[in-house]
Order: C-alpha cells, then structure tokens, then sequence
C-alpha cells in the first residue's frame, strides 16, 4: 500500500516491549494518573491500579451496574486533566436497563479515593438513547478537550444500523457534553426539535478508538463490516455515511446500503481498511522519543491482524502506513502515549498485557 523510508525501518526492527503487568482480563481501557500508576479497566466489570512496577492492585469498588457479555462491560477510562487537584476519572461501559430489559453505553464521573481503592460520587453524566437488547457495538472512547468538553462515541448496536442517519437517537453518533453532563449551547443541533442536542456528528458503525490531534481536532476511527474500516475527523453536524455508503461490503458478501462508496453530503474518511483490521485504540505521538520520523505520527491497535499500525498525516490525510509488532501476535485494544514519551499497549486477551514499548539503541 505504502512506500516507507530505511530510517523508519530501521527504527520499527529496533522497538523493545517491555511487559509492565499480565494478568488482566480483556483488558479494554488505560489511563494515567500519578506517581507513575495507571487505571486499566477489564471488560467483564473491573478497574484497577497498576502500580509504577506493574503490580496490579485489587478491583476498584464503587462501580455501578454494568452489563457484561459479548462486546459490553467496563470499556473506556479517562483521567481528567486537572486529576492531582480534583482527582476525577471518566469512565464508560453497558449500561442495563433500569426496568425491563435492554442496555446502552454510558458514560459517568467519578473521583478515586486517595488510597485508590474505591470511587466516590460516581454519577452518570449521559445514558445513550434508547436502550436496546444487544451485546454489540458499544463504541465507547473517551475524549476530554482542551476547552473542557467530553467527546464519546457510540455505536450503532449492529441490528439497528439504520439509526446512524436519523438525529432522534443516539446509535452510530459521536456526541459532546459538558463535564458536569450538560449540553454545550454550541453543539450543532442544540434547539433543534427532531434532533437529540448531545449529538455532534452522525453516520458512524462502532467506533473504539478516539484522540485529539495536533491542531486540537478529534480523530476516531470506526469498525467496518467486512472491510471498510475508517479513520474519521468527526465535525460538528456533519453526516459519515454509514450504512448507506461504506468502502467494505456486508458479510458474507453482498452490497451495504447504496452499495456505494460516494453520496452528495456524507463525508469521506481520512484513510481506510480492506479488509478489515478491526481497529481498536488511537493516539498521536507528541514527544520525540522514538526519533523526530515518528513524532507526529497516528497509532492504531489492531485486533484481527494482530500489529500497531503507523500512520504518517498530512493535511489531514493518512498518507502512508507501517505495520508494527507482528511477530507480537497479540490483539491490540488500546495505546496511548504515556507521561514519558512512551507508547503503552493493552492486548485483549484472558491473561491480557499492559506492554511498554522502548526504543532500542
């Protein structure tokens, strides 16, 4: 697909991994916090804190009711970025139906107590709509932004893909918030009677993976269905085609929607994937650490294909891709720059891995 330099080679043959804890339970979410220490949370309903030397504390209490099974359980976390002061965490899962049944992403706050055993004042700041009886497509990242508003996104529950085009429910969206779970008075369909306020773009499958770039722009990238994996620059009001346009095909073969890949008002993505490689995970390279090639570069987890993709951008295009960590033949779930430079993965496995990667001499 891509052409790539010596240097650039040069640099993946000599990446270390360094294994920081084993043991984790599909691992899906990992965020920072102090004193070197990380919040990993495991899909069947468990968060923990892994210590600068990898140990693994004790389940965190204090969770609400999640509902676990196929793709849902305790997804993402995030640290807010004023943590030392406030201590605040960010965190999204399945959440069940109060009466009857059915379930939906959530997304709540919570702070950690100051021995980090349990979360206190936990609330729900937004319960997507409506609930729904299934165990897939949860999407559920996290983004904070630098002006202080949450960014999630939401799937669209596979069974009810028709919903990503209509605004009167939350399927297939990503959507904005205010940190204590109001609406931002700037969200594009706030006033609008047919439309839900929380939303700010639409037209998405089932997106686990979200970061902000450079400019302060959020990325996401969304599964597709057999092929037609995408990496999106999600803008306010704007319609991201799924399901009546899509670069894959159904399963099994077979056209999606239009059978399209272009329609007038949907937009088309950054870069794409066929076939798929069912990403999960993203985030931009800031720091220099890995070399000045690299800085800058888009990271993304590869689930069936097993390797961490580099992405090099430009104007907002993905304009080449290297494969790394093949022979790690491990799913990828998450990555993240960490507070050294340094990118961190999670591998979705029963014994899954926090792995820290190195640059080698």
């Amino acid at each position: 697909m891509s052409t790539f330099s010596t240097s650039s080679f040069a640099q993946a043959s000599k990446l270390q991994t360094e294994v920081v804890a084993r043991g984790l339970e599909n691992p899906w979410g990992l965020a920072f916090i102090d004193n070197g220490r990380m919040l990993v949370t495991e899909r069947p309903g468990r968060m923990r804190v892994v210590q600068a030397d990898g140990k693994l504390g004790a389940p965190i209490a204090g969770l609400p009711k999640i509902d676990a099974g196929g793709q849902g359980g305790l997804l993402d976390v995030q640290a807010d970025s004023e943590f030392a002061r406030n201590r605040t965490v960010y965190f999204c899962y399945s959440e069940p139906a109060q009466r009857g049944s059915g379930n939906s992403t959530a997304l709540a706050s919570a702070k950690l107590s100051a021995d980090a055993t349990r979360l206190e004042q936990v609330k729900v700041l937004f319960s997507q709509k409506p609930k729904y009886s299934s165990d897939a497509h949860f999407g559920c990242r996290i983004v904070e932004t630098k002006d202080g508003k949450l960014f999630l996104t939401l799937g669209d529950r596979y069974h009810r893909k028709a919903d990503a085009q209509t605004l009167n429910n939350h399927h297939g969206k990503v959507v904005r918030i205010n940190k204590d779970g109001s609406v931002p008075k700037d969200n594009p369909y706030v006033g609008k009677s047919d439309a839900l306020p929380e939303i700010w773009s639409y037209g998405h499958r089932n997106s686990q993976g979200a970061t902000l770039g450079p400019d302060g722009r959020l990325w996401t990238h969304e599964h597709g269905a057999q092929g037609g994996d995408e990496v999106n620059i999600p803008q306010a009001g704007k319609n991201y085609g799924w399901p009546v346009i899509s670069w894959g095909q159904d399963y099994g073969g077979g056209k999606i929607g239009d059978g399209e890949t272009e329609k007038a008002g949907m937009e088309q993505p950054a870069y794409y994937w066929t076939p798929s490689i069912a990403p999960s995970g993203m985030t931009f390279l800031r720091s220099d650490r890995y070399g000045k090639d690299w800085q800058g570069s888009l990271f993304v987890g590869a689930l069936k294909f097993q390797y961490l993709a580099r992405l090099e951008v430009q104007g907002g295009k993905v304009v080449k891709e290297e494969k790394l960590l093949q022979d790690l033949k491990q799913r990828i779930r998450d990555v993240r720059e960490g507070p050294d430079g340094l990118l961190y993965l999670l591998t979705d496995h029963d014994d899954g891995q926090l792995i820290r990667l190195r640059p080698g001499a």
